[in-house]
């Protein structure tokens, strides 16, 4: 297939159920992880739980970069953009987050300067455009982001734009999976992992999964046949006893990644020795920082943040949703006390959010969950 529609054939999404339907073993669950928010949205908008049966159960993972920054690093950021002389840009989702204090566009409302961008490239001409200002850049997301972030840092050094700096909250994608499924009670039968993040990473960090977990591991894009078809191969793999990383996103993934990009990471970052997870805690070498080497473009380095540990509201459970402990309809706020106009967690907020998802293309308990 060529074209993205054929990827959304309804025929063709009608004889990939049909094959699905006879792998699986009746009254038998299979609980699938699919780790990007990206590929939640596909299941969501497309109805794909409609197309598999009762047994197949999909389980929303901590793959949303907005989702996954904990509450106190939101305070972080509002705090930089409240300090003088500072000019803060981000990502717009990561501009309605609630912590403590409301979200960053709460801070503009009280007369921060708080701008969205579309990369941190833009950040970085912003910092040309106003020299006698402090651009900050509230760096979120996995190693899909990274590299523009790297190249971003690599191109302030070689111009010597001083004023210009990254509040860097990069993560991994394989330490909070280990996480888990080092948790007591894991229900998760296989994974569907991110296609974005393994353009960069490629197949084989992944591995781990299959090798000292025993479950079946998928790379796959985005379009609803890419996810059906990954459904199929995990089926595939749990009807001959194998437990192996396998790469239904050939087109675009290779098992080494990319390694430009891993380049240009290494040489701007290194990982951090722990880092606050939403849902997940603290976990060890799970978050990039930028080297010591980058200290001038480091606002880390160059501000004294309040680095206060902070607890989501007891009435959210977007950590909960992240893990795959619970569906977004199992919160008792969902869609009546947290909304996306009105949310309570970033899993409302996100454009890759589960809850987000639920409430746009759902809005209550799916059919097939009831």
């Amino acid at each position: 297939m060529k074209f993205v529609d054929e990827f959304r054939s309804g025929k063709l999404a009608k004889r990939v159920s049909a094959e699905i339907a006879a792998l699986v073993d009746p009254g038998v669950p299979v609980r699938i992880m699919e780790v990007c928010g990206g590929h939640t949205h596909t299941i969501y908008r497309h109805g794909l739980q409609q197309l598999v049966p009762p047994e197949v159960e999909f389980l929303h993972g901590p793959g949303c970069p907005v989702c996954v920054i904990s509450m106190g690093r939101v305070d972080d950021a509002i705090w930089l953009a409240e300090q003088p002389d500072v000019l803060l840009a981000t990502f717009g989702d990561m501009m309605r987050v609630p912590g403590r204090r409301g979200s960053l566009l709460d801070a503009r409302a009280r007369g921060a300067d708080v701008r969205m961008v579309y990369s941190p490239l833009d950040a970085l001409e912003l910092a040309r455009r106003n020299p006698d200002r402090r651009v900050v850049f509230l760096a979120i997301g996995f190693e899909t982001t990274a590299p523009a972030t790297a190249v971003t840092l690599l191109r302030a050094r070689e111009e010597g734009i001083a004023n210009f700096s990254v509040f860097c909250n990069h993560v991994t994608i394989a330490p909070p999976l280990r996480a888990i499924l080092d948790m007591p009670d894991v229900r998760i039968d296989a994974f569907i992992a991110p296609g974005h993040v393994s353009t960069v990473v490629g197949s084989r960090p992944y591995e781990f999964i299959a090798r000292e977990y025993g479950r079946p591991v998928v790379v796959t894009a985005f379009e609803p046949v890419d996810i059906l078809h990954a459904v199929v191969m995990i089926l595939r793999q749990r009807r001959e006893g194998r437990c192996e990383v396998e790469n239904q996103y050939t087109r675009v993934v290779r098992p080494e990644g990319n390694p430009q990009a891993i380049v240009a990471m290494a040489a701007t970052m290194e990982l951090r020795e722990t880092f606050e997870w939403r849902g997940l805690g603290r976990i060890e070498r799970s978050a990039l920082r930028l080297r010591p080497a980058f200290a001038t473009w480091d606002a880390e380095a160059l501000f004294e943040l309040p680095a206060a540990r902070v607890r989501d509201r007891k009435a959210c459970r977007c950590g909960e949703v992240l893990v795959g402990a619970i569906q977004p309809w199992d919160c008792k706020v969902f869609g009546t006390g947290c909304t996306p106009e009105r949310p309570l967690g970033a899993c409302m907020v996100s454009s890759e959010g589960a809850c987000a998802a639920a409430y746009q293309y759902g809005g209550q308990k799916c059919p097939a969950a009831a």
